[in-house]
């Protein structure tokens, strides 16, 4: 009878242990996947892989020692470094050149797929209230001068607003879209 408490506890002890962590690995899962990022694998454990089964591009899974766990997330982009033309290129240097211009309120800068550049430049940009609206050229040679040529954006786009989350921050995947 003792031997079979002690095994008793000894599960007992072991799966309260794996849902503690399943719980915790989940608080990361769970806003991943709200967010679009890739997730591709969500075990309790570690060592050798006992159960795991796949769900979209999701794997989920249980592994020997259940004092742990993790979850891979991978694909996250990040929407302020560019890549255009063999350059990385930080969208907030750009932002920064295009709002000394006299005539600029707000901006916002993202890469785009390109063919040809990997990523092309694009500029929103909200003009000061009473100006003149500058032209893309304009803003783009502004660019140019104040950083280098290859920082230029190759595409403006006017709004009377950028868009903003809750917080107040740019919401810049809503741009691209």
């Amino acid at each position: 009878m003792t031997i079979l408490m002690f095994v008793l506890g000894v599960l007992v002890f072991t799966l309260g242990l794996a849902l503690s962590v399943g719980l915790h690995e989940f608080g990361h899962l769970v806003p991943g996947k709200l967010y679009g990022v890739k997730v591709t694998q969500y075990f309790i454990g570690f060592g050798p892989k006992i159960w795991s089964f796949r769900r979209g591009e999701t794997e989920y899974g249980l592994k020997a020692i259940p004092a742990g766990g993790y979850v891979k997330i991978v694909g996250r982009k990040a929407t302020d470094l560019i890549k255009s033309g063999g350059y990385k290129i930080g969208a907030g240097e750009i932002e920064n050149a295009l709002l000394e211009h006299p005539a600029v309120e707000e901006a916002a800068v993202l890469g785009v797929p390109d063919d040809d550049l990997g990523e092309r430049i694009i500029a929103w940009v909200v003009v000061e209230e009473g100006a003149s609206r500058p032209s893309e050229r304009e803003l783009a040679d502004h660019v140019a001068r104040l950083l280098t040529p290859h920082k230029r954006p190759r595409e403006v786009r006017y709004l009377n607003q950028l868009p903003r989350n809750a917080m107040g921050k740019v919401t810049k995947t809503t741009l691209g879209s």
